[in-house]
């Protein structure tokens, strides 16, 4: 029980609150009655709370200032009634080439950042140009006489993409690739910092800035201008050994080039944030950290705190992003359809999803953890998918066998089928199917075709592939697992669909040489990825429909995956679907993704604006 001073005080502000409830807890009748005293782990949380909120309020003071200064410079009319502040585009940038309404928006706003020395993140939609008016920006600078150098980090994936649109956008600029072997990087390393070579830019990965303790140098020894890091939220975590590398690159200016600023909460937010601008945040991040760390509410009525929260973020991020939404920028561009599908799961597919229910369940609640089974949510995601993602037609009995058969192939002769047995032991049926088709010895443990077809959503894939086919449209098919990518090629096959295939294992060379291949001949009906490899610097227009065969834990992945078609230079409507197993967790992991989706709609709201350019 709260003392009488304490209990009607709710209408004070915070701090006086506190200080109310602090005079009764130590008032002399509480001194007699110890059980009606505040407890001291109460009084220091409250201590504690009060300090967060100063310090974020401080915060969010400071960027209100810079904010009024950026609108002024916006806003400010010269004596010949032009606006006090047009960044034309660059002329070095090709002639043949030009910049949209929206892009040069972007350049004047990152020149105008600059200009008052400040960092940001240009955070527009995915399929927005970030490449082209981040290039543009460095062309601005080369021509206001910094030459550099700068760095732009990049996911592997990229790369090419990277290298391409320089070379395509502002040949003028000298481009280092720092990309390849150990070896290679050293030799680099030493041409680099004896000025054997000359560049303005050095192009390089995520991977290759902090792999080593060289790599890690050289970055610290060079004196960089600006660092650009591409598809930025990779740096949402402030605690990931990989943030903190990258934070001691030796770089004057950085810029954060990301589609999906608004992750999983706030915190990642304001992680971003402090990276882009760390000498204004970096010495409250534990105050940042407790303040917005927790997530957001999973129930659609937010509390006045989470409501409270999210407008400080606005106010604190509102001068230092950029977000425009292609809806709104590119009025030319052909809208985009989302449809949910849900697939109900085969007789047998259903039958075996809940009895790994029923196995999981035991193996949660039984006192010996069964270790197999710790990834409840992969396991159950799998069966939604496709049976054979797991093993279940292969018994211990037939593995024995084929595990004996094998002795008769020339290449394990000498093998111990006790070995062989164990490594097919953690294999799943579809593995073990290849197996046996690829040893004439285990033919005869073959699936039969109807099992390699026996899913749900296959059963709604045969039909929505034959309609789109007939109405001449192409397709980006989508799935999570390479492996149901391997299993899809079979159902393609089946049904005469001509496809080409990009994941992970493509090498980044190969990569441009199959987006190029599908562009161009437009008798490909289909191009198969892994929503993580493909879901990034790929530019498929020539298709207009998307299919996520299995959507992603993080619906931002999603979003980049569709947007390879929904994007400048798309000519046709988009037709999104995702295929959604009825009845399985795959409904609740789309639950939870729209509501991290409304997260971002709150950031975004257009109540406070994010920046003088915001859209």
């Amino acid at each position: 029980m709260l003392p009488d001073a304490s209990r009607n005080c709710s209408h004070f502000p915070l701090q006086q609150r506190f200080l109310l409830i602090l005079t009764a807890s130590f008032s002399p009748v509480n001194k007699v009655n110890k059980v009606n005293t505040l407890s001291i782990d109460l009084i220091w949380d409250c201590k504690i709370l009060i300090k967060e909120r100063e310090v974020v309020l401080r915060l969010m003071n400071k960027c209100e200032d810079i904010s009024r200064k950026l609108m002024k410079q916006v806003t400010q009319i010269t004596e010949d009634g032009e606006s006090g502040w047009n960044v034309e585009q660059p002329s070095i940038l090709s002639e043949s080439l030009v910049l949209k309404p929206y892009q040069k928006i972007g350049l004047n706003w990152l020149a105008l950042l600059h200009k008052h020395k400040v960092n940001g993140i240009l955070a527009d939609e995915m399929g927005l140009g970030k490449t082209v008016q981040a290039i543009a920006f460095l062309a601005h600078l080369y021509m206001n006489g910094d030459s550099g150098p700068h760095v732009v980090v990049v996911p592997a994936s990229t790369l090419d993409n990277w290298v391409r649109e320089f070379n395509h956008w502002c040949p003028d600029l000298n481009i280092l690739l720092y990309y390849g072997s150990q070896e290679e990087r050293k030799h680099l390393r030493y041409d680099i910092l004896n000025n054997v070579i000359e560049f303005n830019v050095i192009v390089t990965t995520y991977n290759c800035a902090i792999s080593s303790a060289e790599d890690r140098g050289l970055f610290r020894r060079i004196k960089l201008n600006y660092a650009v890091f591409d598809e930025g939220h990779m740096l949402k975590n402030m605690s990931s050994i990989r943030y903190q590398h990258l934070m001691t690159l030796n770089a004057k200016n950085r810029l954060l080039l990301t589609g999906t600023p608004v992750q999983n909460n706030l915190l990642e937010l304001m992680s971003l944030l402090n990276f882009v601008m760390p000498h204004m945040f970096s010495s409250s991040t534990s105050e940042i950290k407790r303040m917005f760390s927790s997530k957001a509410k999973s129930t659609d009525e937010q509390s006045t705190f989470e409501k409270e929260r999210i407008a400080h973020a606005k106010l604190i991020m509102k001068p230092f992003i950029l977000k425009r939404v292609k809806s709104e920028v590119l009025k030319q561009l052909p809208p985009k359809q989302d449809h949910i599908t849900f697939c109900q799961m085969s007789k047998k597919q259903q039958q075996l999803y809940d009895d790994l229910m029923v196995k999981l369940k035991r193996s949660i609640e039984g006192p010996e953890k069964n270790s197999e089974l710790c990834n409840v949510m992969m396991h159950l995601r799998k069966m939604a998918n496709h049976p054979l993602l797991h093993r279940q037609y292969y018994t211990a009995e037939k593995l024995r066998s084929m595990s004996k058969l094998m002795l008769k192939e020339p290449t394990h002769r000498d093998a111990n089928p006790d070995l062989i047995f164990e490594d097919m032991e953690v294999m799943t049926d579809f593995e073990l199917h290849r197996l046996c088709s690829e040893f004439s010895s285990l033919s005869k443990y073959r699936l039969e075709k109807a099992l390699l077809l026996d899913s749900g959503k296959f059963e709604v894939l045969d039909q929505l592939l034959s309609d789109i086919k007939n109405k001449g449209s192409r397709v980006v098919l989508f799935s999570q697992f390479t492996m149901m990518l391997d299993i899809l090629e079979v159902f393609l096959k089946h049904n005469q669909h001509r496809y080409i295939r990009l994941d992970g294992k493509t090498q980044i060379s190969e990569r441009i040489h199959l987006i190029d291949q599908f562009n161009n001949d437009m008798d490909i009906f289909i191009f198969l990825l892994s929503t993580k490899a493909g879901g990034l610097g790929i530019n498929l227009t020539s298709a207009n429909v998307v299919i996520l065969h299995d959507i992603d834990c993080n619906p931002y992945n999603d979003k980049q995956a569709e947007d390879r078609c929904h994007r400048v230079g798309q000519t046709k409507e988009v037709t999104v679907y995702r295929l959604i197993g009825k009845g399985t967790i795959e409904e609740s992991m789309l639950k939870i993704s729209q509501q991290k989706l409304r997260l971002e709609q709150d950031m975004t709201t257009s109540d406070t604006g994010m920046s003088p350019y915001s859209v």
